[in-house]
């Protein structure tokens, strides 16, 4: 039995790198509302981890209704899949949305055998390689006609500034943060130095995370990914694309529908067959990065940026490697196979609870 579960605090957990973590309440309440969306690509016989089974039971029902009717997706058998303790439950293995230690010390306390857990050892090697500095390094690999993007790491705040001195607009990126958070957004000072806050915050991420990713600000058109699963053996395979949406960094959406229709949708900008090489390239680079150090979901974030200069676009194929399994995954597990039917799927937050909501695009 496969016992699987939904961490969403995952992110800010590999930044505090503690056993003994306590997540913002937001990540605790996400984690809550929306324990049941393992169900949504488990498999019979597996079990969900959740921390209410009546809430999410009745989530569940609701999200299924949503499949059928806007998607056409169909859930199969859910009973007894959600439970919130093992109980006389003994799992084989443990899936959960991403590693990090405080997700192993509850596991622990809630009574999982630490033998079919990551060792200590290999929870380092997952937090080292989700560093932005991966991508950075996959980035470099990645340059060829028709490619943009660059990223370079910094310890110093004099090392920022003289960065943000070389463009118009420049962004900082904390190595470890979640979605939307540790980013800031620095435009070209004359006398090239940072606003003090700036440099506060600066002087604050270098002394815990030990640096600071600065990339150049670019005139983003289109937010998409690909989703990847690393196995066991060093091999990386394909699952497919990610069409979403963001604000300032932040999740909001994403586009469910076939993968002829979304490469279709990518093709207006970007030819396809170009996209399917920078799948390829990807693929290798990621197995030779991560052969022997990851096994599980990843997901490698890019997006269309527009040149004024030549007037055309190009592929930033390499913006953020998430190296845990990503809304993208979830999208993929319950998108339409029918080209004729595209919905949007969304977390919203209404009357103070979190739903994944879908409707018709």
């Amino acid at each position: 039995m496969t016992l699987r579960l939904f961490n969403p605090e995952h992110d800010i957990a590999l930044a505090a790198n503690l056993s003994n973590f306590t997540a913002p309440h937001a990540a605790r309440q996400l984690r809550r509302d929306l324990g049941f969306l393992p169900v949504l690509w488990a498999n019979q016989g597996d079990a969900v981890l959740v921390d209410d089974v009546v809430s999410s039971y009745k989530s569940l029902q609701k999200t299924a209704v949503a499949l059928k009717r806007y998607c056409g997706v169909s859930l199969p058998d859910i009973g007894g899949m959600l439970i919130d303790k093992l109980g006389d439950k003994t799992p084989t293995t443990v899936s959960p949305w991403g590693w990090d230690k405080a997700l192993k010390a509850q596991l622990i306390r809630n009574g999982v055998k630490e033998d079919i857990l990551p060792t200590d050892n290999q929870l380092d090697i997952v937090r080292a390689l989700s560093h932005r500095r991966t991508s950075s390094v996959v980035l470099a690999h990645l340059q060829m006609e028709g490619t943009v993007g660059e990223s370079h790491e910094c310890t110093t705040v004099a090392g920022v500034e003289a960065y943000v001195k070389t463009c118009n607009m420049t962004v900082l990126k904390a190595p470890w943060s979640s979605s939307g958070r540790g980013l800031r957004f620095v435009a070209r000072q004359e006398e090239g130095r940072l606003l003090p806050s700036v440099a506060g915050w600066v002087r604050n991420i270098i002394s815990t995370q030990g640096c600071v990713m600065v990339e150049p600000y670019y005139n983003k058109v289109k937010d998409f990914g690909m989703e990847f699963v690393a196995h066991g053996d060093g091999h990386v395979s394909y699952e497919g694309l990610s069409l979403f949406h963001t604000a300032n960094g932040a999740y909001k959406g994403n586009i469910l529908a076939t993968e002829s229709w979304k490469l279709a949708s990518l093709g207006a900008f970007v030819p396809t067959e170009f996209i399917c090489k920078i799948k390829d390239w990807l693929c290798r680079e990621l197995e030779r990065c991560l052969a022997g150090r990851y096994t599980g979901p990843l997901g490698v974030d890019m997006m269309v940026v527009a040149d004024a200069g030549r007037e055309c676009y190009l592929l930033h194929p390499c913006v953020e490697i998430n190296l845990r399994r990503t809304m993208g995954h979830v999208a993929l597990a319950i998108s339409p196979t029918d080209d004729d039917i595209q919905s949007v799927m969304r977390i919203a937050l209404i009357d103070n609870i979190y739903k994944l909501t879908i409707s018709r695009l």
